[in-house]
């Protein structure tokens, strides 16, 4: 699998399958590029190159002290969209990597975009504020901050049993568990301040291409009425799906389903 340097000497780990219209997947946290295993797959299957990444500070990618805010991520993505040459691309970011999408476009345009897909994703704002009433409170985040810094393992044990709620094995719960065990535990912390706090809204105004939200309306992590329908309300034309009581990992609890849902948007 090749190694793509960012502007800042860290290596970013890529998986980079097949030879067809390019689909760039981005992981949620705490999350690293398998975690899109069935939609990889699926994709790969239907003639799509697949690429997909470990953000830096997770995964196989290299774990810098600092970086860990949308703007630099924004790069980092923009740094494999170059060295790999991905032109006609669709990039689909899920959770933390929605926020990816959007600073991605409101940072580099959409020269070398076909489209764009947010699944389960933060934008366009997390954080509740004077102007974002439907926002989450500020304590929650900290409450997460400190769960990881007293015991990192325990809490990612609890948090996936939201994240995927009762619809998978715990073989799957453990699988993401080790995911998250793989990742700097700075870039965990600082991550967190990063999905939460940063306002993705004047990113997704400048979204100027086919785009496909999906969102579940049992996600407890990311509610729906603070991103998913937000995002629905600031992006022109998008093509919304809700699903009815997923949760979070929908990736993984509602697979098959996404994977058609992509598979036709790619297609249209």
């Amino acid at each position: 699998m090749p190694i793509v340097q960012t502007s800042d000497k860290t290596d970013l780990y890529v998986k980079d399958w097949g030879n067809g219209r390019p689909v760039v997947l981005i992981h949620g946290w705490p999350l690293n590029a398998d975690s899109w295993e069935h939609q990889a797959l699926a994709l790969l299957e239907a003639g799509y190159r697949v690429v997909s990444y470990d953000r830096r500070g997770f995964g196989r990618s290299g774990q810098p002290t600092g970086g860990y805010d949308y703007d630099t991520m924004a790069d980092d993505l923009a740094s494999i969209m170059n060295a790999l040459d991905l032109r006609d691309a669709t990039i689909v970011g899920f959770s933390m990597g929605g926020g990816e999408v959007a600073r991605y476009i409101g940072r580099h345009g959409t020269q070398r975009l076909r489209s764009a897909a947010l699944i389960s994703s933060v934008a366009p704002f997390m954080l509740k504020t004077d102007d974002n009433e439907g926002g989450v409170p500020e304590d929650v985040f900290v409450g997460m901050k400190d769960g990881i810094r007293k015991d990192r393992p325990a809490f990612f044990e609890t948090f996936f049993k939201d994240f995927f709620g009762g619809d998978v094995s715990d073989a799957t719960r453990h699988w993401a568990w080790g995911m998250a065990m793989l990742a700097s535990p700075k870039a965990t912390l600082d991550c967190v301040d990063a999905f939460g706090r940063t306002d993705f809204r004047e990113d997704v105004k400048k979204f100027d291409l086919p785009t496909l939200i999906v969102h579940g309306t049992g996600d407890e992590i990311v509610p729906i009425d603070t991103a998913g329908r937000a995002a629905a309300k600031l992006v022109p034309n998008a093509t919304v799906e809700e699903y009815d009581g997923a949760p979070h990992g929908l990736t993984a609890t509602h697979g098959d389903r996404l994977n058609t849902d992509l598979l036709a948007f790619l297609k249209g």
